[in-house]
């Protein structure tokens, strides 16, 4: 029943899980489809502004909680547009100041730029023109870096149309030419369009109509690919242009003509009412240039109430203008001066100088008696302007200067930057090298001195060798002179007293052969305790012969003799000393010295056990003790521990220590017996 139970449980939790991830899913889709449809009833032209408004906060809230990346900022994109339809230049501006920051977060030069665009476009629309420079002058570099032709072309035609608005026409001209050279090079009709198009306005503010009409003509030539949407109504604004050449020209019969024809654009008034407004007044001003008043004043009031009901602020003063111009041809003083001064007030509140210069000529045609006064006004204001373009102009061009002089400084900072991390490399590794050549030297005298103490220990073994060897000698000598006398001269003697003794054999009586008897035991037990001496002599004779044995035996012995501890030692006697070279014996017996040292100063053992065994090809020698121990991981090793395991890697060995506390310490270390160690000790 309780295996029934958890089985249950088991795909009850996969069914809810499948189930929350669908879920989830199901709720990404709706948030993906709920984007964009609010990005899409945001840009619907039959939907009001506050729900445009509504929807593209929708969406933006959306957005902002996605990750971070091109299709967010793209989308990001689709809101400031939003708002750029809208008008709301506050909203397009922190939405375009957002991107910019996260490009430049995460080093996306592509983004930037287009972010940079977007602000130049906002600053030029505040009429903040030195930062829609700045903004402008920005993305054009990053759009070189990136090798965006189209993007370059359209940046400089932007520089352009503000250079243009703030009557730099010298300078304008020349970044349009920079930009046709690009744009010549690659397919963009839309702004080989604008280019001829502005060129064409540019030229009629300088009165050149020719070359004005030359490039309008061009523009309305490169609409025949219907590469341009229909809805930009780019045809009837190249009507609209051609026309007011033929205006400026007074050949107002031609200028009637195109704007007539610029009207008859298809959706115009639908798609683009502003440009609607322009060629309705526009053909207005022309009739009423022609004397055809049929139709006026009432074509200027459709004008005017198109421009008024979209807050066309600029066009409005046009229209009052023109109209105050047609109050005063029908000799309606008062209209004339009505509209004259509302189109001056609103130039005034607008503080654009050209169009409060234009209101100011016409008050002074329509109101003599105050025309000195405006004709004052209107030569100050003139040379005000003149100085503020000349300074516009200059601010440009110091705005490019200075931005590429810090441009030079950043390149002459990263240079100098540059030398000092390549000098501070050098320091560095020459740091490295001095270290490495000073380790490898201290790393040489250190080999040297272990060859030294080597053939130090080398020869003190050999000296405690021939020390020995010459003691067992002397040993041996004197066993043999003893053996030689017992065996000679005692036992010869005895031998001839008991072939004596063996004559009483012929007394019969009890006496004599009791005599005998007890002389004969005596002799036989004296002559075997001689031969049982002599054998002795001789067999220490043959053990002496390894003298590593004999010193360990020593060390062994003055232990036993200095210190009450318990001592057991146990040597195999299988183990072939010859074969095990002198370093290794040498070694061998320093590590036995230290080892019986530290059980002697620190373990406080009663019984320490000492043992020399043979194993496989493989000599083992094993130190144990029951002392107080100690905790092997934690207890830091001193220098004896340190130099019996030095002494270990010398032989090519391994040490094992176990120890605990209260339990006593034993050190295992197994060393090979190599075929090639045949030197004898």
């Amino acid at each position: 029943m309780k295996k029934n139970y958890y089985i249950l449980l088991f795909f009850l939790a996969i069914f809810m899980g499948c189930t929350n991830k669908n879920k989830s899913r199901k709720n990404i889709v709706s948030s993906e489809d709920s984007l964009t449809t609010y990005l899409s009833l945001a840009n619907d032209n039959n939907v009001t502004k506050e729900l445009k408004q509504k929807y593209t906060r929708r969406a933006f809230d959306i957005i902002i909680n996605q990750k971070d990346d091109s299709i967010n900022k793209v989308n990001l994109f689709k809101v400031a547009n939003r708002y750029y339809n809208m008008n709301d230049w506050e909203r397009y501006f922190e939405i375009s100041k957002l991107i910019l920051e996260r490009s430049n977060n995460s080093l996306d030069t592509v983004h930037a730029a287009k972010a940079y665009v977007y602000l130049g476009d906002y600053y030029q629309k505040k009429s903040i023109s030195d930062s829609a420079f700045y903004c402008y002058y920005k993305a054009e570099k990053f759009y070189l870096k990136l090798n965006d032709n189209y993007n370059i072309a359209k940046t400089r035609m932007s520089k352009a149309n503000l250079r243009f608005s703030e009557n730099d026409l010298f300078d304008s001209e020349i970044t349009i030419f920079k930009a046709l050279r690009i744009i010549k090079q690659i397919k963009a009709d839309d702004l080989l369009y604008q280019s001829y198009n502005l060129l064409g306005i540019l030229y009629n503010e300088r009165e050149e109509y020719s070359k004005s009409l030359e490039f309008h003509n061009k523009a309305l030539a490169s609409l025949d690919g219907n590469t341009i949407p229909a809805e930009f109504q780019s045809k009837a604004t190249s009507l609209n242009n051609i026309g007011y050449v033929y205006l400026n020209l007074k050949k107002y019969e031609q200028a009637k003509n195109y704007f007539k024809e610029g009207l008859k654009q298809e959706n115009l008034f639908v798609e683009k009412a502003s440009l609607y407004a322009m060629l309705l007044d526009n053909l207005a001003y022309a009739k009423f240039k022609l004397k055809e008043t049929k139709e006026l004043p009432n074509m200027f009031y459709s004008a005017l109430k198109i421009r008024d009901s979209l807050h066309l602020t600029s066009g409005i003063i046009i229209n009052k203008t023109h109209l105050s111009e047609y109050y005063a041809f029908q000799k309606d003083t008062l209209k004339a001066i009505q509209y004259a001064k509302q189109a001056l007030a609103l130039s005034r509140s607008t503080k654009r100088l050209r169009s409060i210069l234009e209101t100011l000529k016409q008050m002074g045609v329509v109101d003599p008696k105050n025309a000195s006064t405006y004709s004052k006004e209107y030569i100050l204001i003139n040379d005000r302007l003149q100085k503020i373009e000349r300074k516009i102009g200059e601010k440009f061009t110091r705005i490019e200067y200075e931005t590429d002089e810090i441009k030079v400084e950043n390149t002459n900072l990263e240079g100098q930057n540059k030398k000092l991390l390549l000098f501070f490399g050098g320091f560095v590794i020459l740091a490295l090298l001095l270290y490495i050549i000073n380790n490898q030297k201290v790393k040489q005298r250190e080999l040297l001195f272990i060859q030294q103490q080597q053939q130090a220990n080398a020869e003190i073994y050999n000296l405690l060798i021939n020390q020995q060897n010459t003691i067992e000698k002397n040993n041996i000598k004197e066993k043999k002179r003893v053996a030689r006398e017992l065996h000679d001269g005692v036992l010869g003697r005895m031998f001839g007293v008991r072939i004596n003794l063996d004559g009483l054999n012929k007394l019969k009586d009890d006496s004599g052969i009791e005599m005998r008897l007890n002389y004969l035991t005596e002799l036989k037990n004296i002559e075997q305790d001689i031969r049982e001496i002599s054998h002795n002599l001789n067999r220490e004779k043959s053990e002496l012969i390894n003298n590593f044995v004999a010193i360990v035996t020593n060390l062994f012995e003055e232990q036993k003799k200095t210190f009450s501890t318990k001592f057991l030692a146990h040597v195999d006697p299988s183990i072939k000393w010859d074969s095990i070279d002198n370093i290794v014996k040498i070694n061998i017996y320093r590590i036995l010295q230290e080892s019986l040292q530290n059980c002697n100063k620190y373990a406080n053992a009663t019984k320490i056990k000492v043992e020399f065994r043979k194993q496989n090809d493989n000599l083992v020698l094993k130190i144990s003790d029951d002392g107080l121990g100690y905790n092997v991981n934690r207890t830091k090793k001193g220098i004896g521990l340190q130099n019996i395991k030095t002494r270990t890697i010398e032989c090519e060995g391994t040490l094992e220590i176990k120890s605990k506390k209260g339990e006593g310490t034993s050190i295992t270390i197994i060393i090979p017996i190599k075929e090639t160690q045949k030197t004898t000790a």
